[in-house]
């Protein structure tokens, strides 16, 4: 019998009966780990693995013949040194995280616009204030960089609420969903920046994208300008940004991915001005749509895997996505 280990950690019971169900239909015994050290021992007794674990493991899987990790992010997993084989197969669950995510930058968002973090301070000290300038995302120009699930998501939330015009920004111009108002390639970023109220990066971590917001870019940017980052801390020069925060050269910043993570108690970004800092929590599994559609994801490609045909979330390890 062919096998599947899967970690069902965020799982429920009616997540673990589709799996099995799906399993059973194309051929598969399923057997449930409650995290991924307890697969240690068990490496070699299964050709399919979902769920998340440690590259030790994986490298110890020597029939494994595909990995679907849980997460949308798989930069652990880009080293082909860390597959018993080149040929093994790594689909990841991007796609699944649109709604939560974008709730989170949407949260951060306005609590940006409508100085919550001001308003925190002056209740701390016991104070009472009622008035202070306040911004709307209603006729804000936003800049979505990044177009995927996450970005989408946002954009549409971002129109239902008023936003006068939302641009995304992606590696080409693809067609794309009818919330964006207008598409831009990276190339083009430049010249869209100075335009911007809000800009939101939900970029993976790639060659790429490594810094790609870089002291120049942030100093494109409006004074009044506000960024969210959604995708990973290692896109974004993080020392330019403290400068701009602190200098009041930006209006502000909510950052949920950040370099190091996490971050070390004595790091200079606790303490930079006008930013919300939040511990990589905007994804995970804490809300059950985002396991349901994580658990629907696997079940639909391992239909396909099942068949011989091409899986729909494959990773291209060279590229990272």
């Amino acid at each position: 019998m062919r096998t599947i280990a899967a970690v069902d950690k965020y799982m429920n019971d009616a997540h673990r009966r589709q799996v099995e169900e799906t399993a059973a239909r194309c051929g598969f015994a399923v057997r449930f780990f409650p995290n991924g050290d307890a697969l240690r021992g068990h490496e070699t007794e299964y050709e399919v693995l979902y769920g998340h674990c440690s590259t030790d493991v994986l490298k110890a899987s020597r029939n494994l013949k595909w990995f679907c990790c849980c997460y949308a992010g798989v930069e652990p997993y880009q080293d082909e040194s860390v597959f018993p084989s080149p040929d093994t197969l790594l689909t990841n669950s991007s796609g699944a995280y649109g709604i939560t995510i974008s709730e989170h930058i949407l949260m951060v968002t306005l609590m940006l616009l409508r100085r919550m973090p001001d308003f925190q301070e002056v209740v701390r000290q016991h104070g009472w204030l009622q008035s202070l300038p306040m911004r709307s995302i209603c006729g804000s120009s936003i800049t979505m960089l990044g177009t995927g699930d996450i970005g989408t998501n946002f954009a549409r939330r971002a129109k239902a609420l008023g936003a006068k015009t939302v641009r995304g920004v992606c590696r080409s111009r693809k067609p794309s969903d009818p919330a964006y108002d207008e598409i831009y390639t990276l190339n083009e970023m430049d010249a869209v920046l100075p335009l911007t109220d809000i800009l939101v990066m939900a970029l993976p971590s790639t060659k790429e994208t490594a810094c790609l917001f870089s002291k120049e870019r942030i100093a494109l940017l409006r004074p009044d300008a506000l960024l969210i980052n959604v995708g990973r801390g290692s896109t974004i020069d993080q020392d330019a940004l403290m400068d701009a925060l602190n200098e009041g050269r930006l209006g502000g910043a909510a950052l949920d991915v950040m370099t190091p993570e996490p971050l070390p108690a004595d790091h200079p970004l606790w303490d930079t001005k006008n930013l919300i800092l939040t511990t990589h929590c905007s994804g995970n599994m804490s809300l059950g749509i985002t396991c349901d559609i994580n658990v629907n994801m696997f079940c639909e490609d391992l239909e396909r895997y099942a068949k011989g045909e091409p899986l729909k979330h494959l990773v291209n390890r060279r590229l990272g996505y």
